[in-house]
């Protein structure tokens, strides 16, 4: 089992986060993977939530292997199962977003991955119960269009409708509630400005109901909170592209992103501040990521 005399804690927003439903610890966790994934994911188990697990820490927690090696194990960690890499917005004002590398001793399928990073739940969600006796034989409650409409009699007497009225008119008050209407605003907007003798609630109110429809909403689609990477190469990618946690390129064993040190052509360069371009773009727009 590998060990180490110290901890370093990732920067604020980066770090390890161990994946819930992990089966408990045994000699045998790691026995499927070769010597050196085997002892760096050992390693990494016993390394605390928040803590770096970046090539250059892992490489300073122990003696046997340099960054280059390790950052091949954290692949084949990654294709086996072990961990993913993922991005998440903590402020949607100012966009901000923390790097998270997810870790399961247990290993999981890309499906089971899938599923925990984009919906939040581990598991496969189980059926209902069936409801009991008591719950079976209970009066369902009035919908809120229908308790709207039941309460206009409260706020104006001129307005006080039967249970057939509300009943018949609760699909047309339905559609103000689905637009965002809230009680109140309901109330205030059907019994506003009325005549000092209303022969027919019902007629009235229908009426009402149909003239002060108010606007359909349109709200913007909701941002992605959470972008998984590239294992290899960081890059944003969907679920679907990513095969054990790497993109289609760094499976082909081109990895996207070289040494630091070796010196770019041109042509390389112009592609790797192309994919900067998208991924700053992906921030503000989801449908960007690939």
């Amino acid at each position: 089992m590998a060990t180490h005399d110290s901890t370093a804690m990732a920067a604020p927003g980066y770090g390890k986060q161990s994946a819930p439903e992990q089966l408990p610890r045994s000699a045998r966790d790691f026995a499927h993977l070769p010597a050196r994934e085997a002892y760096l994911a050992s390693l990494i188990d016993h390394l605390p939530d928040g803590a770096a697990m970046d090539v250059k820490t892992l490489a300073a927690l122990q003696p046997h292997y340099g960054q280059m090696a390790c950052r091949t194990a954290l692949n084949r960690l990654s294709t086996a199962g072990h961990l993913r890499r993922v991005r998440e917005r903590i402020d949607s004002k100012d966009c901000r977003w923390v790097f998270h590398t997810y870790f399961s001793r247990t290993p999981r399928s890309d499906a089971w991955w899938t599923r925990l990073l984009m919906t939040g739940e581990a598991s496969t969600p189980s059926a209902p119960d069936p409801p009991d006796e008591r719950t079976r034989n209970r009066t369902p409650l009035p919908s809120a269009a229908y308790a709207a409409l039941a309460g206009l009699g409260l706020a104006d007497p001129r307005l006080a409708l039967s249970a057939a009225d509300c009943a018949a008119l609760e699909p047309l008050a339905a559609e103000w509630f689905t637009r965002g209407t809230t009680p109140a605003l309901f109330t205030a907007a059907l019994t506003g400005g009325l005549p000092p003798d209303v022969h027919s609630p019902a007629a009235f109110t229908r009426r009402r109901l149909l003239d002060k429809l108010p606007p359909e909403r349109h709200p913007q689609p909701p941002q992605a909170a959470r972008v998984i990477e590239c294992t290899a190469c960081r890059t944003p990618c969907r679920t679907q592209a990513l095969l054990g946690g790497l993109c289609r390129t760094c499976r082909d064993g081109t990895p996207i992103t070289p040494s630091p040190r070796r010196h770019l052509p041109p042509a390389a360069v112009h592609a790797h501040a192309a994919r900067v371009r998208d991924t700053l773009r992906s921030h503000n727009n989801p449908a960007h990521i690939r």
